[in-house]
């Protein structure tokens, strides 16, 4: 059996990036991916701006003042942010201006409003200075930020909000991204029914699928193709065939054992799909299956001529353990997105796994800085409901004791 790590290897090699572009607006880009370089068209900010409220004056003109000594200043105007003052600030001379206004000509620095009388004395005209300031120093200039033509940011930077507001300054409401992945999600099974539908003797709901929509959604992808489908390996492969045309990534759950309902084996031979590999080294989700399909290519969708499929098994626990650990991976080359990465760390193990040594294991845990605790409760395959106060994969070693005190791999989800 291949290890976990050979596993992701092989998958990342079988899935290609996402290539095609699109227009969005600049607003709904939090998450995706530039697809183009954003270039600062203008110095940024594009003029000379206050840092403060206060009064533009050549700093010459305030060096000697004091409290007891103050310099009076012909005040000769007033500049609100957004407004342009167009007159020249002279020997003796200042104009009063508020944070973010544009410095006149001929001043070089500004004095803080708390350093004056506000000119109230003499009716805002002219004001007394009580501490002066050195030419250029309470002075923000021309391009301080960036400069015109600067790369602001890079083709491949995954968007967030500091990154969106750098890309504002740039003038432009709409930015180039590549598109989001296409991601189809089919579940097998004859047992299997559709949440909504009256529950009947020998059947189960539909677990597996909801689970892997809702992962892919709580990572940031909008839009999942899920559907299910029959024990029949006609009708699958019909599935995947269609599902292939517009996807960039295939899932699907069940039938990779060697059950005489295990379709997925005859359904990789009926394709005539590239066997990737067949079981895993770990427990749970040991069968996985992962093979690639030919794309026929319709309409305007442009991906990879190959598209992976990735089999998983049944069981809702060795789902959710294998998103995770094969899943998202793939998704990050796909979308050269990291944030798809699950995060690993070196955790201190604070009580005995209740299943130790053997294959390599992947158990329930809750995460706190630095330290791991294997949840209590059903650690079976076929158990989910343990799932909702779970926040870490708790990886138990082959070999290992599993004891407490370990430290051991941590996957945080």
């Amino acid at each position: 059996m291949l290890t976990l790590e050979k596993a992701v290897e092989i998958l990342r090699d079988s899935a290609e990036p996402v290539q095609d572009k699109e227009r969005i607006p600049l607003i709904e880009a939090s998450g995706r991916v530039l697809a183009e370089d954003i270039t600062a068209p203008m110095d940024q900010p594009p003029f000379p701006r206050s840092p403060l409220d206060g009064y533009a004056v050549r700093g010459e003109d305030t060096l000697s003042a004091s409290r007891e000594c103050p310099v009076t200043l012909e005040v000769i105007g007033k500049i609100y942010a957004g407004e342009v003052f167009h007159g020249k600030v002279e020997k003796g001379q200042c104009v009063r201006l508020m944070t973010g206004a544009p410095i006149p000509e001929g001043a070089d620095t500004v004095i803080r409003q708390e350093d004056t009388d506000y000119g109230e004395a003499r009716k805002a005209n002219p004001v007394r200075i009580f501490r002066g300031s050195e030419p250029w120093k309470n002075y923000c200039y021309a391009g301080e930020d960036y400069k015109k033509g600067d790369i602001l940011l890079r083709a491949g930077t995954v968007l967030n909000g500091d990154r969106i507001g750098i890309a504002a300054g740039s003038g432009d409401d709409m930015v180039t991204v590549y598109r989001e992945p296409r991601i189809s999600v089919i579940s097998t099974g004859d047992e299997v029914i559709s949440p909504g539908e009256p529950i009947r003797p020998g059947k189960i709901y539909d677990s597996n699928r909801y689970l892997l929509a809702g992962r892919l959604g709580d990572l940031g992808l909008g839009e999942i193709n899920s559907s299910h489908c029959p024990d029949r390996i006609g009708d699958m492969c019909e599935r995947i065939r269609e599902a292939a045309k517009t996807s960039d990534l295939i899932i699907t759950t069940g039938g990779v054992s060697v059950g005489e309902k295990d379709i997925m084996h005859g359904v990789m031979e009926e394709l005539g799909a590239e066997k990737l590999f067949w079981k895993i080294s770990l427990k749970p989700g040991s069968p996985t299956l992962a093979f690639t399909i030919e794309r026929k290519k319709t309409g305007s969708f442009s991906g990879s001529d190959r598209i992976p499929v990735i089999c998983l098994t049944g069981n809702p626990y060795g789902v959710a353990v294998n998103f995770e650990l094969l899943v998202r991976p793939v998704m990050e080359k796909i979308t050269g997105n990291s944030a798809w990465l699950c995060p690993k760390r070196l955790c201190l193990l604070e009580n005995d796994s209740p299943k130790r040594g053997g294959i390599r294991r992947f158990m329930r845990g809750s995460f706190t800085e630095g330290r791991v605790r294997i949840l209590t409760g059903s650690h079976a395959s076929g158990t989910l409901s343990s799932m909702a106060d779970c926040s870490c994969l708790v990886e138990i070693g082959e070999g290992s004791s599993g004891k407490a005190g370990e430290e051991v791999w941590t996957y945080i989800l």
